[in-house]
């Protein structure tokens, strides 16, 4: 199944949640897309409802449905809550992470960032968006791209990074300090409700 292309906006305001972390999308229209958005009352079923979650979590993201359902499988082979497990394999990959350093504004960005061969760890170029990241692992950017607008304009309006990272604005480099617990992941997600619809 591919990665999504469309409009990222009515996806956002058909899930009623903010996937590109700006929340400009919900500002003016906080309801669905289409003629029935603004007073839809269908009631979602259960199953509805955690197809939902599933799909919140797999855009906000940015993965296809395989690489989704290979991680979830994954979190469910390691110790601890399955969901909560779940939701750190995704926070701990690279283009999640060069996004919550604020060195860009997007997740896509990001990604772009990381396609691009813009983005090193430890420093060696890392060009696997879903590389994942372990504790101590440092993000940093290559000499010449440190100079990008896109990055420097996202640096600029960003003044919050998760106390899971450190930031050195001289240096445009960060670490990955520990792995996040779950009240510093997205509230806005149910992931039991994701653990649910896969155990069906």
């Amino acid at each position: 199944m591919a990665r999504f292309t469309g409009s990222i906006w009515k996806k956002s305001r058909r899930l009623g949640i903010s996937l590109t972390g700006t929340g400009k999308e919900l500002d003016k229209r906080p309801y669905a897309p289409g003629q029935h958005g603004p007073n839809s009352r269908r009631k979602i079923s259960e199953y509805g409802l955690q197809q939902q979650e599933k799909q919140k979590l797999r855009f906000m993201y940015g993965l296809n449905e395989r690489q989704f359902r290979n991680l979830f499988t994954e979190a469910g082979n390691m110790k601890g809550i399955h969901g909560e497990n779940f939701m750190i394999l995704l926070e701990s990959r690279l283009d999640n992470l060069v996004y919550r350093l604020g060195l860009a504004r997007t997740r896509r960005q990001s990604r772009q960032l990381v396609n691009h061969g813009h983005v090193t760890v430890d420093g060696k170029r890392v060009d696997i968006p879903s590389y994942r990241l372990k504790p101590g692992q440092v993000i940093g950017l290559r000499e010449k791209s440190q100079n990008l607008d896109i990055i420097k304009e996202a640096i600029e309006v960003n003044n919050f990074v998760p106390e899971y990272l450190t930031f050195d604005a001289d240096k445009m480099e960060g670490s990955y300090t520990r792995y996040p617990e779950r009240s510093e992941l997205p509230a806005e997600i149910n992931e039991p409700l994701i653990v649910e619809f896969y155990s069906r």
